[in-house]
């Protein structure tokens, strides 16, 4: 295990090196900031010398070359539309990232595993298909449209929750049901794929036929060891929501990551893209990385050689 961690972590050096790499090519193609840095009416001399004191008038490779080395003492520049150093600004953004993100999981597996666990059991039955009917509707419903919907009936025709930002717990529950309801949606039908799977091992009529109750027999013996692909669907989504579900965030004008990074690739603000990308790709390695460990925590027979 030691080793693979080992491992795993020396590949971060290359992935994070062709993300770096992938983020500055497209910043680059964007077009020039500096017809949004300054007013139409500025002169031409005004633009070469702002161009020169970004250092935007160097060749392709000299520019990158200069990011990568700023890069390595963590200065990703300033922006130009917060007037302050990128990485401390996207660093600020993530609490309320990690706060929606959060929550939505937690609304995710509230609504995924009692519904997963009971369409397994009531196989085929009405209920059955009213819980896959319902779990295909909800991956099959975009997240903005959900939220929009959300906001007309519950914060705008009952008034019962705040219409944006962030500030209680009440702020938190649209956002959070928005993202929570496709994640769960997904869980619930590979909760109940896993469960029919297992049911219908032999160790399972075993406990069975020794007696042990229904709820044993579905929580110690069969819900656990199901849990290994939904393991791999709750870090896939949590990737997801740490990177900052985009739409979600400019929808309810969530302060979080997401909103910031739309804003600055809206502004072509080039510091707070790259340091915003460079953050969520830790964040999705770190997130892989510990999948794998939950992999070997759940099921003590899987070997990392």
């Amino acid at each position: 295990m030691k080793k693979y961690l080992l491992r795993r972590f020396l590949q971060i050096i290359p992935v994070l090196f062709i993300i770096t790499f992938v983020v500055f090519v497209l910043v680059y193609l964007a077009g020039d900031p500096v017809s949004l840095m300054l007013p139409e009416d500025a002169s031409e001399a005004d633009r070469e010398a702002l161009r020169e004191a970004l250092g935007l008038n160097e060749p392709f490779v000299y520019q990158y070359f200069h990011f990568i080395g700023d890069l390595i003492t963590g200065n990703f520049g300033t922006s130009f539309r917060y007037n302050q150093e990128a990485l401390p600004l996207v660093l600020e953004r993530l609490p309320a990232t990690f706060e929606l993100a959060a929550a939505s999981m937690l609304v995710a597996i509230i609504i995924a595993i009692p519904l997963g666990i009971y369409s397994a059991k009531k196989r085929n039955s009405f209920i059955d298909l009213f819980i896959t009917g319902g779990s295909v509707l909800g991956k099959a419903m975009p997240n903005f449209w959900l939220g929009i919907m959300l906001i007309l009936l519950l914060a705008v025709n009952y008034q019962l929750f705040p219409v944006s930002g962030r500030g209680s717990v009440m702020h938190m529950v649209l956002p959070a049901i928005t993202l929570g309801t496709g994640i769960a949606a997904e869980m619930t039908r590979l909760i109940r794929s896993s469960m029919l799977e297992i049911l219908n091992q032999d160790y399972i009529r075993t406990a069975k036929s020794k007696g042990a109750s229904e709820m044993s027999v579905v929580f110690k013996h069969a819900f656990r060891n199901s849990l290994i692909p939904v393991v791999t669907i709750m870090g896939l989504q949590v990737s997801h929501l740490v990177s900052g579900a985009l739409i979600t965030e400019t929808v309810f004008s969530w302060p979080g990551l997401g909103l910031l990074l739309v804003q600055a690739v809206n502004g072509r603000d080039m510091a707070v893209v790259q340091a915003a990308v460079f953050v969520i790709a830790i964040l999705v390695i770190v997130v892989n990385l510990l999948t794998d460990i939950v992999y070997r925590v759940l099921d003590p027979r899987i070997n990392y050689s």
